[in-house]
């Protein structure tokens, strides 16, 4: 006499949300959910989060204690349209033999987009200008990329092709990363979903990992400050505008682009 429950089994749902946690290690119950949602799962975030939750799947992060700083800082300038700042930063690692190795990360800050990810044993000023050069010619340059102190970004190498494209260059402040807290972000991003992962034996193999995990950050994964939109779709949305007094790239002179 006892009431027997007619709900549909959760087994195929609780088998497809251990699939993805099993592959994407390094995403929560929030973006899980997102992807279910996207494959045409009927589920809310509610059951999602129970479910996981049931599995053992929670993710641990330890997050450092932060005190509250005391001065208050000057507001960063926010970017309003896509190729209109950039922000740009290295991640080092190393190969299995013990041979450090450095990617060049680059990211437009408004639409989240990869816009560059570049591994080398070595950078100087001139690479970086000619990583950026040759995305340029690609998808044209921002006003402004913010970037660290590095010695690769204060190089004279560096600042004149800035002073000859006219790029402003807008540095972080000594021992403040959170003044350019959009390439921390995503540098944290893919050295939890890429490089802790992986075991390099070779810069060939990084350069092909660097450029499957570009793809799949700019057209697959959903990033919560878009409305779980992927930068490609995010970008792909947007009614892009005529940028003021910027001059075609190669070109000083030459007529306003976008």
């Amino acid at each position: 006499m006892r009431y027997a429950s007619r709900r549909a089994s959760q087994a195929p749902l609780v088998g497809r949300i251990r699939e993805i946690a099993e592959v994407r290690i390094s995403y929560g119950y929030r973006r899980i959910h997102v992807l279910l949602r996207r494959e045409g799962w009927r589920v809310n975030h509610k059951r999602t989060y129970r479910l996981y939750r049931e599995e053992g799947l929670g993710l641990r992060r330890k997050r450092p204690k932060r005190r509250r700083s005391a001065v208050t800082r000057t507001p960063r300038v926010v970017a309003t349209r896509p190729n209109e700042r950039w922000s740009m930063d290295f991640v080092s690692d190393a190969l299995a033999n013990g041979r450090k190795l450095r990617v060049l990360t680059v990211v437009d800050a408004y639409t989240r987009e990869c816009v560059a990810l570049e591994a080398r044993a070595t950078f100087g000023g001139e690479d970086v200008a000619a990583v950026l050069t040759r995305v340029g010619v690609e998808r044209g340059l921002p006003t402004a990329i913010s970037v660290d102190n590095g010695t690769e970004f204060t190089s004279k190498a560096f600042d004149q092709w800035a002073y000859a494209h006219r790029v402003q260059l807008d540095f972080s402040r000594p021992g403040k990363p959170t003044d350019n807290s959009t390439i921390e972000s995503f540098n944290a991003r893919l050295r939890d979903e890429c490089l802790s992962k992986h075991y390099f034996s070779t810069l060939a193999e990084v350069v092909v990992a660097m450029k499957v995990f570009r793809d799949d950050f700019n057209t697959f994964r959903p990033h919560s400050s878009l409305d779980d939109l992927t930068p490609a779709e995010f970008r792909a949305r947007l009614t892009i505008q005529p940028t003021a007094n910027r001059p075609q790239y190669g070109s000083p002179t030459g007529p306003e682009m976008g």
